[in-house]
C-alpha cells in the first residue's frame, strides 16, 4: 500500500515514522483514536490529507494497517 503512493508521500511517511518512534503523541502527528469500523485503531497525519492507520498489538508492537487520503480511508 505504501509503495503505491508517490515517492514524496513515502518520504513524508518515513519522516513521520521517525517522529512516531520517538514520541507517538508528538503534536505534529495529530495522533488520535478512530471510531466506527476503525474503532480498534488510531491514526496519524502524514500530510494535510494523507493518514496512516495503526493498531497497537501486545503492548509494545505497532502494526500500520492502512495509509491513504482521508476520503479513501473513511468514506
Amino acid at each position: 500500500m505504501l509503495r503505491k503512493l508517490p515517492v514524496v508521500v513515502q518520504g513524508k511517511f518515513y519522516k513521520c515514522l521517525a517522529v512516531f518512534l520517538k514520541n507517538p503523541h508528538h503534536v505534529i502527528l495529530g495522533n488520535h483514536s478512530l471510531s466506527g469500523e476503525w474503532s480498534a485503531c488510531r491514526s496519524i497525519n502524514i500530510t494535510g490529507d494523507i493518514r496512516a492507520v495503526y493498531k497497537e498489538r501486545d503492548n509494545e508492537v505497532i502494526q500500520f494497517v492502512a495509509i491513504g487520503s482521508h476520503s479513501e480511508l473513511y468514506s
